[in-house]
């Protein structure tokens, strides 16, 4: 059995998990998700807790059971406390301005890059260099920090671009003159 999927995922207070139909939901205090069970993999809530079973052995049914606890673990976590990414940008003349749902990213390109927040999560911009993105959903939240990191990813000679909070970078030596 997996050793991830046999450990039981706590239900906090003011959480509520329900399963229908293949479905299982997770409402608390930020909001409500929803996530679609595989066959072969079931669920139970019982006694405050969340436990995950697999039917069979197979190297895919083994996967899914892993899977799916983490998943719910995720779910849980983002209706109580939320996930958040914060990006730096870095560079001269660099910055980011919000408007609404776009957000406008001036990273040396002739013109700025638009970028469209999805529904469901926040921007934040402080100093016009530090963008934070809030959300309940995990692979939301990261979707959202993985596409503002591509419009100008970190380059490894300089080190300007939009890069990851505490990301560190190895510099790379540029041309000897010799």
């Amino acid at each position: 059995m997996s050793r991830l999927g046999r450990k039981p995922v706590p239900i906090p207070s003011g959480v509520e998990v329900k399963v229908a139909d293949r479905l299982v939901s997770v409402k608390g205090p930020l909001g409500r998700l929803e996530w679609t069970l595989e066959p072969g993999v079931d669920i139970a809530v019982a006694d405050g807790q969340v436990q995950a079973s697999r039917a069979g052995n197979d190297p895919k049914l083994r996967a899914l059971h892993g899977l799916t606890r983490a998943e719910i673990s995720n779910m849980i976590v983002g209706v109580t406390k939320g996930y958040e990414r914060t990006m730096e940008i870095t560079g001269v003349g660099y910055k980011a301005q919000l408007q609404g749902q776009t957000l406008s990213v001036s990273v040396g390109y002739v013109n700025p890059v638009v970028y469209t927040v999805p529904k469901g999560i926040e921007a934040k911009v402080d100093k016009q260099t530090i963008v934070t993105v809030k959300g309940i959903d995990k692979r939301k939240v990261g979707q959202a920090a993985a596409d503002l990191r591509a419009i100008k990813p970190p380059d490894v000679y300089k080190q300007k671009g939009i890069r990851y909070a505490g990301e560190v970078l190895r510099k790379k030596e540029g041309k000897t003159g010799k």
